[in-house]
């Protein structure tokens, strides 16, 4: 027997939490239906689902930032006794020893780690402030998790990784037996997930529950002891992790088989992008680099590595033509850019995947058909006498939906109401119907299901297969070494020479992106063929 398993049945008897009978409705859009669920002592559950399967709303009535139509919620108290949490009380939930980590962190940076942590549990008169106590079950706390961490370092100055410490801590300072985390390794390198992996565990051994909302199927696979899936706000299924694999959870997620995308060898073509030496300096990590040199080829994805705010928003906005370099030089098909502009960039064939599809990638109050158009809307072919053809622009969003499975009320319904997965199939479409020659793709599957996902990989294989050179910019390092063919590392800045996918070794990836290892490979001729890989 498994031990994740025998974890479970060690705490049958010691349930912690219990939802049952949860419903919300939005309107006619039935969000929660009738979902039951139930959380033991020292047990570690993972909530799985498509994006839109209903997660964030069963997690917010836990939390009483939404009130259920009907159901209820029971928690043991501390005393032992279950007593039904009162709805729509976000306080009553705290005191019930209920703790939240979000993907986003909500700490204040110019604070230090202690600050962060006591911030809202002192009274706010009180001249003197003694941090004695906290300083004393701070320590407990740390050598008991594993979670160690500068607690008077400002957090600006934190890792990612310990900046997820200070928020986990400030959970169980407020006493948490029940912790739930919102893709907790979206933004960690893979020493730092297993790190935080190695905590949780630790935790749930002694008598934590932990509920994770995750993406990633080997992470769920890893670290949890139960697995249930919420698909179109009903839960359609729930596991023994020690039962599951890969290939059954997603089928679950989706109601279907997810196909599985391919990247076929071919050899690579002409530069489409060349950066020498560039440099961008704009005061700050996140929009700054430093000498930067790389190539993207026709018929090749160029995978950049990287934690997030390592200059990847500046590497992003040079090639879009958004931002321009300080020094060095950018060539396009062989030709030195002089002119670094957006829609010029555009119409020379360079397309992009945004990183925030919601405020980057579309307007909300425009509809589906128009956010399709919105960058051809100069093209003859969308005008007629001087004005815009909406006929033609609906005419060719009907036919994005039906070719990308846009699932959406029909062209003319907001782009507001689509969810991620389909906001970011509208941006593909609009974005691969032109046949671009480069296409920026900037966190393209981030916070998507793995059947979005699934879909984000093919399209992009396929426009690698017709000659297109793609850039993708990634913390997700499945996804990177799924799909790209090269892979170059970024950090503070520097981007390190591109390395052939299949000679990179995962771990060292990892110590690449935290900056603690410097390439092993000397830089790689880009002319060489890769072989095939696969993503679930």
């Amino acid at each position: 027997m498994s031990s994740a398993a025998q974890t479970s049945q060690q705490t049958s008897q010691d349930l912690l939490l219990a939802l049952a009978g949860i419903t919300k409705r939005f309107g006619p859009l039935i969000a929660n239906d009738a979902i039951d669920l139930t959380v033991h002592k020292g047990e570690i559950v993972a909530l799985l689902g498509e994006n839109g399967a209903g997660k964030t709303t069963l997690m917010n009535i836990l939390f009483g930032h939404y009130v259920a139509d009907e159901g209820t919620v029971t928690v043991a108290a501390r005393d032992g006794n279950l007593e039904q949490l009162e709805p729509g009380a976000p306080q009553a939930a705290l005191d019930a020893g209920i703790g939240m980590v979000h993907q986003h962190f909500t700490l204040a940076e110019n604070l230090t780690g202690l600050d962060n942590i006591v911030l809202g549990t002192e009274p706010i008169f009180r001249l003197r402030r003694d941090r004695t106590k906290a300083r004393a079950k701070l320590a407990e706390l740390m050598a008991g998790s594993g979670l160690n961490v500068d607690l008077d370092q400002p957090v600006h100055k934190l890792t990612v990784g310990e900046k997820q410490r200070v928020e986990i801590l400030k959970a169980l300072y407020r006493d948490a037996r029940l912790l739930v985390l919102d893709e907790p390794t979206a933004v960690l390198t893979p020493q730092e997930a297993d790190s935080l992996f190695a905590v949780l565990r630790k935790l749930a051994q002694n008598g934590l529950a932990v509920i994770i909302i995750a993406h990633k199927l080997a992470e769920v696979l890893a670290v949890s002891h139960r697995i249930a899936v919420l698909r179109g706000g009903k839960k359609v299924g729930e596991m023994m992790t020690s039962d599951a694999d890969h290939r059954s959870i997603a089928e679950l997620m989706v109601g279907r088989e997810v196909p599985v995308s391919r990247r076929i060898a071919r050899e690579p073509g002409q530069p489409v992008l060349t950066l020498s030496d560039v440099t961008i300096d704009r005061g700050d990590s996140r929009r700054s680099l430093h000498g930067v040199s790389i190539t993207a080829h026709e018929g090749e994805i160029l995978g950049i590595a990287g934690v997030s705010g390592n200059g990847q928003a500046a590497l992003a906005q040079l090639i879009a033509g958004l931002d321009k370099p300080d020094h060095g030089s950018v060539e396009i098909f062989g030709q030195k850019v002089e002119k670094f502009d957006a829609h010029q960039f555009a119409q020379n064939g360079i397309a992009r995947i945004p990183e925030d599809r919601h405020h980057d990638g579309m307007v909300g109050s425009m509809t589906v058909a128009e956010n399709i158009a919105i960058e051809d809307v100069r093209n003859a072919g969308y005008q007629k006498f001087g004005f815009l053809d909406f006929e033609a622009i609906r005419k060719r969003a009907e036919h994005a939906i039906t070719d990308y499975d846009v699932r959406c009320p029909g062209p003319d319904a907001p782009a507001r109401l689509l969810s991620g997965g389909n906001i970011q199939k509208l941006i593909l479409a609009r974005v691969l119907e032109k046949s671009p020659k480069l296409i920026l793709a900037n966190q393209p599957s981030r916070g998507l299901d793995v059947g979005a996902q699934s879909e984000v990989h093919r399209r992009l294989l396929e426009a690698r297969q017709n000659g297109a050179a793609v850039i993708l910019i990634s913390e997700d390092l499945d996804e990177l070494l799924t799909i790209s063919d090269q892979i170059a590392v970024i950090h503070a800045g520097h981007i390190t020479p591109a390395m052939a996918t299949d000679t990179i070794d995962r771990s060292e990836l990892g110590l690449m992106m935290a900056g603690q290892k410097k390439t092993h490979h000397a830089p790689t001729n880009q002319k060489t063929t890769t072989h095939s890989g696969e993503t679930a």
